[in-house]
């Protein structure tokens, strides 16, 4: 129990403003699950990882969201159990300006993803 609260409490790497790479951010935002995942965090403001789960299975989104945010696309941060995903629209702007927001526009044109079945 004592290791995996140490586990659950461990800061979560997200990568410098300048570390940043585009490469890396264009990969992660290929998904469109990712790009989901974002579209919804642009649109709505910081949520939590259970708001996605409508997207795909819990273990799935962990590894989406990790994605993000090893790209420096999210940032994610603890809240007791929870983990609150918000997006690092200043940071993102300001390195590659233009970027984001035509990913959002292209998002918003793709269909939507087919629901989990039950």
């Amino acid at each position: 129990m004592i290791a995996y609260l140490l586990c659950m409490s461990r800061a979560l790497h997200h990568p410098d403003p300048e570390a940043i790479d585009l490469s890396a951010v264009l990969d992660a935002l290929r998904d469109p699950i990712r790009r989901a995942i974002v579209l919804m965090v642009a649109e709505q403001g910081e949520k939590r990882c259970s708001s996605f789960l409508h997207c795909t299975t819990k273990t799935n989104l962990t590894y989406h969201v990790t994605r993000l945010r090893e790209a420096g696309v999210v940032r994610v941060r603890a809240e007791g159990p929870a983990r609150i995903v918000s997006l690092r629209r200043e940071e993102l702007d300001k390195r590659f300006p233009g970027l984001l927001d035509a990913v959002l526009r292209g998002t918003r044109q793709d269909p939507p993803l087919a629901p989990l079945a039950a």
